[in-house]
């Protein structure tokens, strides 16, 4: 039996990367750090009841990071609660293998970057890989996991770019990373995530613990053999992810759901989060018009410009950006965001007979959640946390690569 290592996530969300890591079963949460309050209730939940960790609430740390000492030594805190801390979570252990995560990515997102006035310049989250830092400092794991978007490779809050600091200040720390980063892009669907998301994964290699002359042999052999021999000979489409769940059909009268009006019918047999949101007359007849237009092979809304030109005619507004978009069965899905909790537009159910945005539980499938994942929380909790996590699918496929890095294998 392979003995498990020792694992800290930080900037945990509802856990997708851990729960990946988990599902390896190579690896054991010591510790997931999440300061928002709906996040770590589903962290708790999840390690309770599918990980089977009795002491959950002691684990999940509810705190904000970038208060190191305090999250190090211990708090007693009107806003977070009281914990003794990490330092005493990692005692217990004997230390840690590795630590992963990633911190929010709004900041280096080029989309968030083009809507601030600021470009996201003056945005406090551009440095909060330095608290990810503090804490690889104090712990020394082997080998860390950090996660973020593409656009992290070209962020510049300052006269030098975000992604050569992050470099400098964790070699300055005895960490290895690849030269160039850009090497580091990994498109999810090549996983089997049915869904177009590209992410940078940056594996950073302890200089003391691998050696200084082996780690760029290792990193390479990492990024170019070891972690590509996970992929799918085929990508995953929307179909293959959630055709089979019970269909959910617009209602001709008003009705209810657990003190929530819904426009469309309950699923038959029930399926946690699997409810559809509410719907107004007007956009059941827009999807009703976008999924003709593609069932019957017309595709006169299949173009950026035809979309902007149909969302101004329904609402007399003007977008930038068209904020139609209807899923296609045979493809990936387009991304999972976090702000899908908005309105969901751009996220339309193929199904012409449907006529409804996605589900929690359909977005849940195209970030590869597992169904044994019930989350807990608002529509916007639960699309949030779904759109911000790192798929479990991809996330375990790591995991065993890392694990083979770490073993010397």
């Amino acid at each position: 039996m392979k003995i498990k290592l020792k694992a800290i996530d930080l900037f945990a969300g509802c856990g997708g990367l851990m729960d990946g890591f988990e599902q390896s079963g190579l690896y054991s949460t010591i510790a997931a750090v999440e300061w928002e309050k709906a996040p770590c209730h589903n962290l708790k939940e999840r390690l309770k009841t599918k990980w089977n960790y009795k002491d959950a609430e002691t684990r999940v740390l509810q705190f904000d990071i970038q208060r190191t000492d305090e999250l190090f030594n211990g708090w007693n805190d009107s806003e977070y609660g009281k914990s003794n801390g990490l330092d005493n979570l990692v005692n217990n252990a004997k230390g840690i293998d590795i630590i992963i995560g990633g911190p929010p990515c709004q900041a280096y997102s080029i989309a968030g970057r083009v809507r601030d006035k600021y470009g996201m310049k003056k945005d406090y989250r551009n440095y909060l890989f330095e608290s990810y830092l503090k804490v690889v400092q104090r712990y020394k794991p082997k080998a860390f996991v950090f996660e973020n978007v593409p656009g992290i490779l070209t962020a510049k809050p300052k006269e030098k770019p975000i992604i050569d600091i992050i470099q400098e200040k964790f070699i300055k720390n005895g960490y290895y990373l690849l030269p160039n980063l850009k090497d580091a892009i990994i498109d999810f669907s090549e996983y089997g995530v049915p869904q177009n998301r590209s992410r940078v994964i940056i594996l950073g290699l302890n200089s003391a613990y691998f050696g200084s002359d082996n780690c760029e042999k290792i990193l390479k052999s990492f990024y170019k053999e070891i972690l590509p021999s996970y992929k799918v000979e085929k990508k995953k489409t929307v179909r293959e992810a959630i055709s089979d769940l019970p269909k959910l059909y617009p209602l001709n009268h008003e009705a209810k759901y657990m003190g929530k009006r819904i426009s469309h019918s309950l699923p038959e047999p029930f399926v946690a989060n699997h409810v559809a949101r509410w719907q107004s007359k007007r956009d059941i007849e827009v999807f009703r018009l976008l999924t003709n237009d593609i069932e019957s092979g017309k595709n006169e809304y299949t173009t950026t410009d035809s979309l902007k030109k149909l969302y101004t005619q329904v609402t007399g507004k003007v977008s930038n950006v068209h904020k139609y978009y209807v899923l296609r069965w045979d493809e990936p899905s387009n991304l999972i965001p976090a702000h899908l909790y908005k309105d969901g537009l751009r996220h339309i159910h193929p199904d012409s007979k449907q006529l409804r945005t996605l589900t929690v539980r359909e977005a849940a499938r195209l970030q590869t959640f597992d169904d044994d994942y019930i989350f807990y929380g608002s529509n916007t909790d639960t699309y949030k946390m779904i759109g911000n996590a790192v798929p479990p699918l991809f996330a375990k496929c790591l995991a065993n690569a890392v694990y083979r890095i770490i073993n010397g294998e």
